[in-house]
């Protein structure tokens, strides 16, 4: 009996998975816009597009649904030293306070703290990834929400659920004096919740304000919190630009051969990058929107970075590389293209360094 209900129990949890398309939820709205011939070959008529397009696929099998079940109920073996406590992740960043600085957070969810302005990234601060908490983070936030320091800035690459926090983004204090920079019809979503200074751009636009300059840049991925609303908001990468330095956030992006080079061209050199190495195990089933360790790094030539910091990895399982895999081939890389290991940053979740 007891058997038969925990099947029973599985195959429910099974059918919310695929009914909620995993990572997405909760739509959220936007104006379409009618396609013309004069508007950018990202957008379409209902939204936007990957732009040079990519060979990828919007179906997943049963086999990937299973996998991704059987993996909620088990967290991997987590390294000792991959982590920072909470109490030792606020007194490196706060021995470090009068330096310009980088924190990780856990998944893309970073500090940059720059010229005294502090730019939370990508923040995802919930236990579970999606609203059937299926899907359970098994590395909590290096900062918790309520002992972060006090926010300047917001980026956000795009409006998924390991991106995008709704609870957070209703909690933090301050919102008025807190800048917001989003993709594409993403504005409503903190404009509702309070936000007053929220900026919108569409690819290759910029704003500049209190001496950071924000520059939305092209990625290779999709968008979506909800059944009915794929690629309704747009997603990006970002250069932060300071007179202290020019960092670049890539939020998810798979590699792309032309349009790195371009971001290189056009807005690099870059000091720092931030770049996603995991979540690229799901190319078996036709799924190509995260790049692999290997392009990371050659991304990071690509745009002309001086270092490259990984993301999105160690924090959840959402893919069927090893949990622990991402990291080594990311160094493995880096060496077999001559890029010095002081130069590619794998931070402990928590971490402080100076920058």
């Amino acid at each position: 009996m007891g058997k038969t209900n925990l099947n029973r129990r599985n195959f429910l949890k099974l059918g919310t998975l695929i009914g909620s398309q995993f990572l997405i939820s909760c739509s959220v709205s936007r104006d379409i816009i009618a396609l013309t011939d004069t508007m950018p070959k990202h957008h379409t008529a209902k939204g936007f597009q990957n732009y040079p397009a990519v060979s990828d696929s919007s179906s997943l099998g049963l086999e990937f649904w299973w996998n991704r079940m059987k993996a909620s109920f088990q967290s991997p073996d987590v390294p000792a030293d991959h982590s920072f406590t909470e109490k030792q992740a606020i007194k490196i960043y706060q021995d470090l306070r009068s330096q310009n600085s980088l924190t990780w957070l856990g998944q893309c969810t970073f500090l940059l703290k720059v010229n005294g302005k502090v730019i939370l990234t990508d923040p995802f601060f919930d236990t579970h990834v999606d609203p059937f908490n299926t899907v359970k983070r098994f590395q909590p936030p290096g900062i918790t929400l309520e002992n972060l320091p006090p926010i300047d800035f917001i980026v956000l690459s795009h409006n998924h659920r390991d991106h995008l926090s709704e609870d957070a983004i209703e909690a933090i204090p301050n919102k008025k004096r807190i800048r917001v920079f989003v993709p594409l019809g993403m504005k409503t979503f903190f404009t509702d919740k309070g936000y007053s200074q929220v900026y919108e751009l569409d690819w290759h636009e910029s704003t500049t304000t209190c001496g950071v300059k924000l520059v939305a840049l092209p990625a290779v991925h999709y968008s979506g919190r909800g059944l009915f609303d794929k690629n309704e908001t747009l997603w990006c990468s970002w250069a932060i630009q300071t007179e202290s330095g020019n960092y670049y956030f890539s939020g998810d992006t798979a590699y792309s051969p032309t349009i790195f080079k371009q971001i290189g061209q056009d807005q690099g050199p870059f000091d720092l990058s931030m770049m996603t190495i995991g979540t690229y195990g799901n190319r078996k089933y036709g799924i190509n929107n995260h790049a692999n360790p290997e392009e990371a790094i050659i991304m990071g030539k690509e745009i002309g970075t001086d270092i490259s910091v990984g993301m999105h990895w160690g924090t959840l399982d959402l893919s069927e590389e090893p949990a622990w895999e991402p990291p080594e081939r990311f160094q493995k890389a880096a060496a077999k293209a001559g890029v010095a290991r002081d130069k590619t940053w794998l931070m402990k979740i928590g971490e402080t360094r100076e920058i």
